[in-house]
């Protein structure tokens, strides 16, 4: 079996649970303005040397939600023409199904990928 085969070590409850929150810290953005964005980051900044699992996972989730920022800054430019409250909508659905699932994914240690994101923060 080559190295490329062997399968990766399950991180430890601990940096799960920190990936996990990494992602649905994006959640705090329903009560708190921006919050979508200043969850992940600020649990990425203080995490992100302590496991190279809640590294990967915080910037995928703070990528996610910078992806998402600028889509919903496109929907709101487009409410004009009124397409914009659909698509504003679809994406908050989106966004939100997306998020949970990154969380569950992270807590079980799986490394997630969001699709459709713009990968700002390598």
């Amino acid at each position: 079996m080559s190295d490329e085969q062997l399968p990766l070590p399950t991180p430890s409850h601990e940096v799960r649970q920190w990936a996990m929150f990494c992602h649905l810290s994006a959640l705090l953005g329903i009560w708190v303005p921006f919050g979508t964005l200043i969850g992940p980051l600020i649990l990425w900044q203080m995490k992100r040397e302590t496991d190279p699992f809640i590294d990967a996972q915080g910037k995928e989730a703070l990528n996610f939600q910078l992806t998402v920022a600028i889509a919903s800054a496109v929907c709101f430019l487009l409410m004009i023409v009124v397409i914009g409250f659909f698509m504003f909508g679809l994406l908050a659905i989106g966004a939100l199904v997306l998020t949970i699932i990154g969380g569950v994914k992270a807590g079980e240690g799986v490394p997630y990928r969001y699709p459709f994101t713009w990968r700002l923060i390598k």
